[in-house]
C-alpha cells in the first residue's frame, strides 16, 4: 500500500510518501515562501525521489484542520485536485491527531496546541494504548488558562507532552500555571510532519475511512477573522 501524505495547516509545509507503514521519503519545510508556491514542488520532487508512480498509490492522506484558513484550503484544493486527476480516495486526518503521531506509541499523555489568537489554541488530548491512538477530547478551539485548569484537574496521573506552533508562544503562561508534570517537544518532533499524515492515513484506510475528491472540506472549527468582522458589522447595522 502506498499512501501520499500533505500537510500545509500550519507554518510547515511537507509532502510524504509511506509504502507499508515504511516512511519512504518526507520533505518538510518552514521557510517564508506561501504554501502556494511550495507545496505541489514538494509533491512533484518527493514523487521523483522515491521514484512512485502516482497513478498507482492507494490513496492521499491530508491534514485536513483546524490549523491555517489559507493553508487549510491550499492543502484541500492540492489533495481534492489530485484526487480527482488520479481518480483515488482521500483520507481526511485531524491536524492534531497528526501531531500527536509525532510521539506514536508514547505512554504520556500528547496535548497538541496550535495557535488560534486571542489566547486560544487548537487542542485535542491523545494517548496511545497498544499501538491505537486514544482520543480524550474533540479538537476544539480552547482558552489556554482553560486548558490548563482541565490538565491539572483530569490529566494529572501522566505526564502532559506539548507540542505544536503554540508551544513557543505559550510555554511561559503554561508554565506559571500547570501544576502537572509536563514537557515540550524538542524541535524536530515539535510541528506538523506528513510522515505522520501518511502513518494515521495508513491506518484510516484499512479502516474504510475514505471519501472522494467531491465531498472533502477541511474541518475549521471557527470563522475566519474576515467572516467573524463581517459578522461583528452585520450583528452593528455597519453594514
Amino acid at each position: 500500500m502506498t499512501i501520499l501524505g500533505i500537510d500545509s495547516s500550519g507554518l510547515v509545509a511537507s509532502a510524504a510518501i509511506m509504502r507499508d507503514y515504511v516512511l519512504a521519503g518526507e520533505y518538510t519545510i518552514e521557510h517564508k515562501k506561501t504554501h502556494s508556491e511550495t507545496l505541489l514542488p514538494m509533491v512533484s520532487e518527493i514523487v521523483k525521489m522515491t521514484e512512485t508512480d502516482l497513478t498507482e498509490i492507494d490513496a492521499i492522506a491530508i491534514a485536513a484542520g483546524p490549523g491555517s484558513f489559507t493553508g487549510l484550503r491550499i492543502g484541500a484544493a492540492t489533495a481534492k485536485g489530485l484526487a480527482y486527476a488520479l481518480n483515488k480516495p482521500i483520507v481526511s486526518v485531524p491536524t492534531t491527531a497528526a501531531l500527536a503521531a509525532n510521539f506514536f506509541g508514547s505512554s504520556d499523555y500528547v496535548c497538541p496546541i496550535m495557535d488560534a489568537r486571542r489566547n486560544q489554541v487548537y487542542n485535542a488530548i491523545y494517548s496511545f494504548e497498544n499501538d491505537e491512538l486514544v482520543t480524550f477530547t474533540d479538537q476544539r478551539p480552547i482558552d489556554v488558562k482553560k486548558l490548563v485548569c482541565e490538565l491539572d484537574e483530569k490529566y494529572n496521573d501522566r505526564r502532559i507532552i506539548f507540542l505544536g506552533d503554540g508551544v513557543p508562544r505559550y510555554r511561559c503562561q503554561i508554565d506559571e500555571i500547570l501544576k502537572a508534570d509536563h514537557i515540550y517537544a524538542a524541535p524536530h518532533l515539535l510541528k506538523q510532519h506528513a510522515g505522520a499524515v501518511a502513518l494515521l492515513g495508513e491506518m484510516y484506510y484499512n479502516k474504510g475511512e475514505t471519501c472522494d475528491a467531491y465531498s472533502f472540506t477541511p474541518v475549521y472549527l471557527r470563522m475566519s477573522q474576515a467572516e467573524r468582522e463581517r459578522k461583528e458589522k452585520l450583528a452593528s447595522g455597519a453594514l
